[in-house]
């Protein structure tokens, strides 16, 4: 017995509005997913964007004309400075990992060691950085790299592009 003052939701109501929202989570979620994907592939490459220019004013400030070979060295202030020349979130470890990527740097095909940087370290004549998904399909798609030509290199799949970038089927982005 119901008062015809009582008002509130009947289970079939509640049920149509649950089954709507479902239906419109269904719809968002993958446009969501690939949002995130393009995002964390555009910080790759910006963060690739990052180790070239921080090479270039490594080389001239402090590797007197030879590259840092890791991540580390990059991240280290010269004497008499307060910053390194890579900001933490990639200088601060020799393998970092950012936004779903992993990223490595060495030495490019053909480097040789160079002279002694600024603050007594090592240096290499030539670079060859990646940025690899840590899940693929997940995380990211593609795969990317650089090296001292300072031209970012794209390749699908897991593997980032080798050196001679254009003979491993690798496409330049920019």
């Amino acid at each position: 017995m119901t008062r015809g003052n009582e008002r509130g939701f009947m289970l079939i109501e509640l049920l149509i509005v649950v089954a709507i929202i479902s239906i419109i989570a269904a719809i968002a979620v993958p446009g969501l997913l690939r949002a995130r994907l393009t995002g964390n592939e555009t910080s790759a490459i910006a963060s690739l964007k990052d180790v070239t220019s921080s090479q270039v004013a490594y080389s001239a400030a402090c590797g007197n004309g030879a590259y840092a070979a890791t991540f580390v060295v990059l991240g280290t202030a010269p004497l008499g400075g307060s910053e390194g020349f890579i900001s933490a979130d990639l200088g601060s470890v020799a393998a970092p990992q950012k936004s779903g990527y992993n990223f490595t740097l060495g030495g490019s095909a053909g480097s040789a060691a160079g002279p002694n940087d600024c603050n007594g370290t090592a240096t290499i004549s030539g670079y060859y950085a990646t940025a690899r998904p840590m899940a693929l399909n997940t995380t990211g798609t593609r795969s990317f790299a650089v090296n001292t030509g300072n031209t970012i290199w794209q390749l699908p799949g897991g593997a980032a592009p080798t050196e001679p970038f254009a003979a491993s089927g690798g496409t330049p982005i920019q």
